[in-house]
């Protein structure tokens, strides 16, 4: 009998190899038998593979098992590899031996199920060819992504998740009871990376973040994974020039992967166009843009989802908007010297509608600025800042600072933009949304 720790090869392998047994481990996706013989579909990461049982070959006990098991049982299969047009993919494997490693219970999800029910059975969906794929992505636009800051010479470094000071105002976080003390989780890494500005000069957090935000729209999670940039005499122009460069970098790696790419449904040509520069236009201009387009958003407004569909409708790469209103944009952003009214603060709008993907600014680095920046939004906002929970942050000022700035990507939203996905949710394995904790 196979052992269950056998070698195995895996099943795009296999499919290329002839001419000699071998072991695939497997789950069954799809599965049928006509008279003596059994035809079941493998799958593994790595692909599908028909393979045929024969009742007279493996025998009655063999052959029952294979069919009577359900979709999705795990099992064993050994055998040679043969060419046959009519099978998927063009190959087949003759079962010479197979097991069934556990063959559980009626697998629950048929066709034309409803999203809701899909949700609730996550774990299991996530078998599907379309979500398998998507993961697969994922994990390769991680790699690139990493890949192309430590090329410019970044090191990634661990912040805390737990925190007791926000990234803005605090107003959009989850509490959490740390033993005696009132805590936060965090909202953003982009304190803690400007503490390692001194230390290492260009750093990168890459970790989940968290918004308790009541939003219920296509781009929106509670919980998603926050890549940020940090980088020590950085100014506006640098900073964008680098989210140029990040974008262009996984939209070329990702380009390559043309197998994967054409499982997704995703044209190599889309990604092949993101390469710098990206349109650049400021605040006013984007105002301008879209009440062109029948918009009632005046200067002031902050840009919604239906605003940045206008703005980004026909483009074919990221864009920026920056110079953006002082009281859009967090109290850490520097004051723009051209005018007083907007701050040094951009976004990178992804093309086609899918929204803003990053958020970037210069940084307030100078103490006497960054105090009467607090004072004046306080009494804007009408907000405390509680300035002991900051006081190690501001402490920064006061002892070799330099000119900085950084950005934040939510990398959900890169995928949900580079796979061209309806929604956001089936960027990530286990999404948190505001109506869902499970599983």
């Amino acid at each position: 009998m196979l052992g269950l720790y056998v070698s195995s090869v895996p099943i795009e392998k296999a499919a290329k190899t002839f001419g000699k047994e071998l072991v695939v481990k497997g789950w069954i996706y799809r599965k049928r038998s006509s008279g003596g013989k059994a035809f079941a579909i493998l799958r593994d990461r790595t692909g599908t593979l028909q393979c045929v049982a024969d009742k007279g070959r493996i025998g009655d006990m063999a052959f029952d098992a294979l069919d009577k098991a359900y979709l999705e049982s795990s099992i064993i299969v050994k055998g040679a590899i043969r060419k046959d047009e009519r099978a998927p993919g063009g190959v087949e494997l003759d079962i010479s031996e197979l097991r069934i490693v556990n063959s559980g219970e009626q697998f629950p999800i048929t066709e034309y199920q409803s999203p809701e029910f899909l949700l609730d059975v996550r774990h299991l969906w996530l078998r599907s060819q379309k979500m398998m794929n998507i993961m697969k992505a994922r994990a390769e636009i991680f790699k690139y992504a990493r890949e192309c800051l430590d090329k410019q010479g970044f090191l990634e470094i661990s912040p805390p998740l737990i925190t007791r000071a926000g990234g803005e105002t605090g107003a959009s976080m989850f509490e959490v009871q740390y033993f005696e003390q009132k805590a936060y989780l965090t909202e953003s890494s982009q304190l803690y990376a400007e503490a390692m500005v001194p230390v290492l000069e260009k750093v990168y957090t890459f970790a989940p973040s968290y918004r308790a935000e009541k939003s219920r729209t296509v781009k929106h999670l509670t919980e998603y994974w926050h890549l940020e940039p940090e980088a020590a005499y950085y100014n506006l122009d640098k900073i964008m020039k680098l989210q140029e460069k990040l974008a262009s970098y996984i939209a070329q790696r990702l380009s390559k992967e043309e197998e994967l790419l054409n499982a997704l449904g995703v044209e190599k040509d889309s990604l092949l166009k993101i390469k710098p520069p990206f349109n650049r236009i400021t605040y006013d201009k984007a105002i301008e843009i879209i009440q062109e387009k029948g918009s009632k958003k005046v200067w002031g407004d902050d840009l919604g989802v239906e605003e940045e569909r206008l703005l980004t409708e026909h483009e074919d790469k990221p864009m920026f908007v920056y110079a953006w209103p002082k009281e859009l944009k967090a109290f850490y952003a520097s004051i723009n010297p051209k005018d007083e009214r907007t701050v040094m603060a951009a976004d990178m709008q992804a093309p086609r509608g899918h929204g803003e993907l990053t958020s970037s600014s210069e940084r307030v680095w100078q103490y006497d600025e960054l105090m009467k920046r607090m004072d004046e939004v306080e009494k804007a906002q009408h907000i405390k800042f509680d300035r002991q929970n900051y006081a190690w942050w501001i402490d920064l000022r006061k002892f070799g600072s330099v000119p900085h700035a950084g950005f934040g990507i939510g990398m959900e939203r890169l995928i949900k933009w580079m796979l061209n996905l309806e929604h956001i949710r089936d960027a990530v394995p286990f999404p948190r949304v505001i109506n869902r904790i499970t599983p």
